[in-house]
């Protein structure tokens, strides 16, 4: 499954992704849709490393205006917040999957909201905070250490009243880690899938541009997409990618290849 990014916000780290304006960002979703897109993912807080939190309100400003003209989208709505009164709003506006990066860590009361969801995704994010979780991240073993992080989560999630099958788990690449975190993290994404069903984030993200040293996240498009396949053939469930087009038609050749003769 492909999950388009839909950033209302002013402030994301790849400047082609934010839709600041509400019309906008709507006209991005449908578009994506029209692409490929399984989900569309909408958040109204930037989360890239060093950004500044906002207030709840401020949150709700971003992000109601543009649910609101996605009323007749014909894909489900998944809300990218760690905060409850966000994501109680967003349900009422028919978002039926919450994103959140804190893995219920965040705000006390969103494990209440997260139990209306159809599906919740809990992330892995190293560090104290956003805004200083790329200073000098080290784990002993980092697949090992997120691997327990995300079982003690999920066993959270089900003491709160969680089912299983509303819950997906989320390492959470470029989220307080290096390069060889994030590049051992992936080779490992199996390990990941069978805690439960596994989202990938990787698009256009800084560890990319490490591997093939690159200007920015603009010319990040081929690694992103190479993640994408990668993901899949690792049974990840689901990637969620600012360029749908490019990883809808990537992924389609990788299955055709995949099912050989079979495909047709």
């Amino acid at each position: 499954m492909v999950m388009g990014i839909v950033n209302a916000t002013p402030d994301s780290f790849y400047s082609r992704s934010r839709f600041f304006a509400p019309s906008i960002a709507a006209e991005r979703a449908f578009k994506m849709v029209e692409e490929g897109a399984d989900i569309i993912d909408l958040g109204g807080e930037s989360t890239r490393p060093g950004s500044e939190p906002i207030s709840v309100q401020e949150e709700l400003d971003r992000v109601l205006p543009v649910l609101e003209l996605l009323k007749n989208l014909p894909v489900p709505i998944s809300i990218d917040t760690q905060k409850a009164k966000v994501a109680r709003q967003a349900r009422l506006l028919r978002a039926s999957i919450l994103n959140d990066i804190s893995a219920l860590r965040f705000d006390p009361d969103l494990v209440k909201e997260a139990l209306h969801f159809e599906w919740v995704i809990l992330m892995h994010r190293g560090g104290e905070n956003i805004k200083t979780m790329q200073d000098n991240p080290v784990y002993t073993d980092v697949v090992k250490e997120i691997s327990s992080f995300l079982r003690e989560r999920k066993r959270f999630f089900f003491r709160a009243g969680g089912k299983p099958g509303q819950l997906l788990v989320d390492p959470g690449i470029g989220f307080g880690k290096t390069l060889n975190h994030n590049l051992e993290i992936l080779h490992h994404l199996r390990e990941f899938a069978k805690i439960s069903p596994l989202v990938v984030g990787a698009s256009r993200k800084g560890f990319i541009g490490k591997v093939y040293p690159d200007s920015g996240p603009e010319e990040r498009l081929s690694g992103s997409v190479s993640v994408a396949c990668w993901a899949a053939l690792q049974k990840a469930l689901m990637v969620r990618v600012h360029d749908v087009s490019d990883t809808v038609r990537a992924l389609e050749v990788w299955r055709a290849m995949a099912l050989g003769a079979h495909f047709n």
